[in-house]
């Protein structure tokens, strides 16, 4: 932690996640698409894009363009057992690059998509079928500005000691849902509310995931290898997706630290 204000580390600690199990249990995701989407939508009315004859990073209210890492050379994660996937909080590497991750699919500002264009932003998208509901469209148009999306069930329920049949269900069923949308099978699976067992890590290896992503703790400050899981999501008082991003990339850009994509890496 550097000497910089204490308010500084905060708005860090805030932005990467929203606690530290994950996506916030106590609200409902669906509940959370209104209300996001009804907020999102006052905010892109009261505060329309600025002059496009300006560098896209300064549009975006940053003081110099976003550091993009290149692809790392091959490395071996170490796996959670004999035939299981690794399961990772924060990618193993000395390289000062943190990663941007997104859960749910609540959230579905188009402003988010122009944001990704623009700044080239490699980002993570772990999607749910029951939150995403008919707003796949928009993670198509993410996809064609090179957002990548990934596996976070078909419901959002917590895996942990349910029987294989229904974890399997549960992963191999968003699997499908996102090959018949986008026409792949993801590779990385993060399992809703950061809960997993034994029998998790075997279906999502039956299921095709090579490994099982979580976050890197909200507390910790960011710095090489950081899996940040932009948040909170569920706060109708925080800004929108647009501007908690921004102030994440602003605090990246604050340590001297590049942005990657997590594909590269796992």
């Amino acid at each position: 932690m550097t000497a910089r204000p204490l308010a500084a580390a905060a708005l860090a600690a805030a932005l990467l996640a929203t606690t530290a199990t994950g996506c916030a249990q106590s609200v409902d995701p669906i509940e959370r698409l209104g209300r996001k989407a009804a907020h999102a939508a006052h905010h892109t009315r009261t505060h329309p894009s600025p002059a496009t004859d300006t560098p896209a990073y300064r549009r975006w209210g940053l003081s110099s363009p976003v550091r993009l890492a290149p692809p790392p050379h091959p490395r071996r994660i170490r796996t959670a057992g004999p035939g299981l996937p690794p399961v990772v909080d924060r990618v193993p590497t000395h390289d000062k690059v943190v990663f941007l991750t997104y859960d749910d699919g609540a959230e579905r500002d188009p402003r988010f998509v122009d944001l990704v264009r623009e700044l080239r932003l490699p980002v993570s998208m772990f999607l749910t079928a029951s939150v995403v509901g008919p707003g796949y469209a928009h993670f198509a148009r993410l996809r064609e500005v090179g957002a990548s999306v990934q596996n976070h069930t078909l419901h959002h329920q917590s895996l942990r000691g349910l029987p294989y049949a229904g974890q399997r269900a549960e992963i191999c069923g968003q699997q499908d849902r996102l090959r018949e949308r986008f026409g792949l099978r993801p590779r990385l699976f993060r399992p809703p509310y950061g809960t997993y067992d034994t029998t998790t890590l075997r279906a999502a290896s039956d299921c095709g995931a090579s490994a099982l992503v979580l976050w890197t703790p909200g507390e910790e400050p960011l710095g090489p290898g950081t899996i940040a899981l932009v948040g909170p999501d569920d706060d109708l008082n925080a800004p929108p997706l647009v501007e908690r991003t921004v102030q994440l990339l602003r605090e990246v850009q604050r340590r001297g630290l590049s942005v990657g994509r997590l594909e590269d890496y796992l």
